[in-house]
């Protein structure tokens, strides 16, 4: 046999391979020593690598987390900046500080405080005079009333008293709970007549930081940590503090009455060229990174952390991992001779993560296929713009909404084809105010034009459009065509008016037929009894001549007194009277119509209501209506203008003072002429169109037969004010004094 053909046989061909790789070997061994020689060198760069690249992670999420933190810390010790410097503008707070003793005028200014305290969520808003005593506060009511406190050691106090805006956090004097104290001055004549103050709690922002895992907190210039997530470095010192600033925080009361300064249990020390410093806590030898991210309008520094065991740990990871890889290498060179059989098992590999590939990109295209099916099949319009709003996606339905294809509108800029042409101001105000990130989470109604020439009403939410690496990209709306629901709505209203206009027109038909059919009668009797009188005056028949004049007083009464039924009926019994409350009367009016009527005109409503019930001895009922009628004609005269300086706002407002009850309805339409001031009460006269002019007469009627007047006058600032004016109801202790 040929020893050509031996390596036909595998056994054969395999024998004498090794033969000729062993002196290889042995010739790498120096290669081998000097191989492992790097590979040692290769774990060390590798261990630092990682380090460093941990690191620099951990100072880039850092920063990210201190500009996030700072921008929610700024947010929150910014909001109120506006209240101090609005309220002190009020009238109310400047006649408080030039009457302090007025007790009237201190109850007045408590409960305005009170109230603009709750409206905006502060915690705490006073008024102090010039040598720093409280005299009004939204907290009057409580122990722990600011009243009568004095806060002159404050330095707030005197900031605001200087003239400028104030700007404190401390411990609160009087409640022992820290807050940021915010004061503005009070200016009367171009002097401080006194300090406004508001105090904000910070907890809302520091509560959810002791759920972090590592420590967050701020210090303020001089170095004391006053607020943060670990509860035992509070008001402790990062570093000395003077003497004098020692003796002046203690004067200040800043963080209590007993403070004194303590260093913090840990050490910081600045990491060279590292963007950060390392802290080392004392007891259990933990180290952080931490980044101090500084707020200079503030005055103050936050410092947020990183467990620095992370690099540690990425460092024995590397370690770890070039040291397998070492061997890796070693091990490949002493297996030399499974190479071939590697490289068929990866050739092998590769083929079967190409197909892995194939299946993967086609469950792909099976998901963007899905996906796809599933937009086309919404009702819902879907819409996707860039940051420049220039559209990027729309679905089928949106499509179908405007009329347009989707190559048509994709890669549009404003102004979009479907904008309507008659508010196109509007459409550019709100595409401005997305764009700017201010988009209404309860979503805007917008009237479009479709592409044949149709009007489509739709409502659009847009939220923002994060890409999958979490960075903002643009906008993204869902809009829902609401056109049928508007149609319904508009036919609904037309309806309920036609249903009103033919209910007056009933109304007043009722009235005129029995008008009409009561005195007949009686003046037919009139005209037959004066024209006997006349013939028994000329006949000289004294006797028959004062019958009939006093018949004919009679029917005379009879015809006054078929015109009062008429009136009582109108007025639909009034003399039923039972005491009753003005407060409840106005609730139950909002509850009946107006507010779901106010809510219809986009016309806010705010109550001024006395806090104690205004008791009046009325009908309910009737009461009721009249207040419901008053507030429907102040918002149909707000409707009939342009938007008003001071805004759309319908006010209720109920009083007691001099033994008489007084409800107002204020509103900002365009007031009372002087030629309509004069005939508003007069049956008949109307300013509406299709009005029957009855409304306002019935109700001064109505308010009449209670023993009360309805009065009405030009609003300071624009608009109509009319008051009802009703005894107070005296009960029976009390009627029983009366002589």
């Amino acid at each position: 046999m040929d020893p050509r053909a031996a390596p036909a046989d595998s056994a054969e061909a395999g024998a004498p391979r090794p033969s000729h790789r062993l002196p290889r070997l042995r010739r790498g061994a120096g290669f081998i020593a000097a191989l492992l020689c790097v590979a040692a060198l290769l774990v060390v760069a590798t261990g630092e690598w990682a380090a460093q690249n941990e690191r620099d992670a951990q100072w880039d999420n850092l920063r990210r987390s201190g500009e996030v933190q700072a921008l929610a810390l700024r947010g929150v010790a910014t909001r109120y900046n506006y209240l101090p410097f609005t309220t002190a503008q009020h009238p109310l707070v400047r006649q408080l500080l030039h009457h302090p003793a007025s007790q009237e005028v201190r109850d007045a200014a408590n409960a305005y405080l009170q109230a603009v305290n709750e409206h905006a969520g502060s915690d705490m808003l006073y008024v102090m005079d010039p040598q720093g005593l409280t005299l009004a506060s939204s907290n009057w009511d409580t122990p722990n009333s600011f009243v009568h406190q004095n806060y002159r050691n404050r330095p707030y106090f005197h900031d605001a008293l200087g003239g400028d805006t104030g700007r404190f956090y401390g411990v609160g004097k009087t409640t022992g709970e820290p807050g940021l104290f915010v004061s503005a001055p009070v200016h009367d004549n171009g002097r401080v007549i006194g300090v406004v103050a508001v105090k904000v709690r910070m907890e809302p922002i520091a509560n959810p930081w002791e759920q972090l895992r590592d420590p967050v907190f701020v210090t303020d210039a001089r170095g004391i940590v006053f607020l943060g997530s670990e509860p035992s470095w509070l008001y402790r010192t990062s570093r000395p503090v003077p003497a004098a600033d020692v003796q002046q925080l203690q004067h200040n009361e800043q963080y209590g009455t007993g403070w004194t300064p303590r260093p913090v249990p840990w050490m910081m020390r600045q990491q060279g060229n590292q963007p950060g410093a390392e802290l080392h806590l004392e007891g259990n030898g933990k180290r952080y990174l931490a980044f101090e991210e500084a707020l200079p309008d503030l005055g103050w520094t936050l410092t947020v952390t990183a467990d620095s065991r992370v690099v540690t740990v990425a460092r024995q990871q590397a370690w770890a991992l070039a040291t397998l890889a070492s061997g890796l290498l070693v091990l490949g060179a002493l297996y030399w001779q499974l190479r071939e059989r590697r490289l068929a098992e990866n050739h092998q590999a590769r083929i079967g993560l190409e197909q892995r590939v194939q299946e993967r990109t086609h469950a792909l295209q099976q998901a963007q296929a899905f996906r796809q099916s599933m937009e086309d099949s919404l009702l819902v319009g879907m819409r996707a713009r860039d940051l420049e709003g220039r559209i990027v996606y729309v679905n089928a339905a949106m499509c179908d909404m405007v009329g347009y294809r989707a190559d048509e509108l994709i890669g549009q800029l404003p102004p979009y084809p479907y904008w309507h042409p008659d508010e196109l101001d509007r459409h550019w105000n709100d595409s401005d105010t997305v764009l700017a990130g201010k988009a209404s989470p309860q979503g805007r109604e917008n009237r479009l034009r479709h592409r044949d020439g149709s009007d489509v009403y739709t409502m659009f939410y847009t939220t923002r459009l994060i890409d999958g690496h979490g960075q903002h990209i643009g906008w993204m709306s869902s809009v829902v065509n609401i056109t049928a629901q508007k149609r319904a709505e508009e036919q609904q209203q037309q309806r309920e008016a036609q249903l009103q206009r033919v209910q007056r027109v009933i109304t007043v038909g009722e009235m005129a037929s029995t008008l009409a059919h009561e005195l007949n009668q009686p003046l037919a009797a009139l005209v037959n009894y004066a024209a006997a009188a006349k013939s028994l005056a000329a006949q000289d028949k004294p006797e028959l001549l004062n019958e009939t004049l006093a018949a004919l007083s009679a029917q005379a009464l009879r015809a006054a007194d078929i015109v009062g039924r008429i009136r009582h009926w109108v007025r639909q019994h009034p003399a039923a009277r039972e005491p009753c409350d003005l407060n409840a009367a106005v609730d139950q009016s909002l509850a009946l119509l107006l507010r779901a009527e106010a809510r219809r005109h986009s016309v806010a409503v705010r109550l001024d209501l006395a806090r104690e019930p205004v008791r009046v001895s009325a009908d309910r009922v009737l009461l009721e209506q009249v207040v419901l009628n008053l507030g429907l004609n102040a918002l149909q005269a707000m409707q009939s203008q342009a938007a008003p300086a001071h805004g759309t706002e319908l006010l209720l407002r109920t009083a007691a003072e001099d033994g008489h009850a007084s409800l107002q309805v204020l509103d900002r339409g365009p007031g009372l002429a002087p030629e309509i001031a004069e005939r508003l009460f007069e049956p008949f006269f109307t300013t509406r169109e299709g009005g029957l002019g009855l409304g306002l007469n019935i109700c001064r009627s109505i308010v009449e037969s209670m023993g009360g007047e309805l009065l009405a006058r030009n609003r300071e600032g624009g608009g109509a004010i009319f008051e009802i004016r009703l005894p107070l109801h005296q009960t029976s202790t009390s009627a029983a004094t009366l002589p």
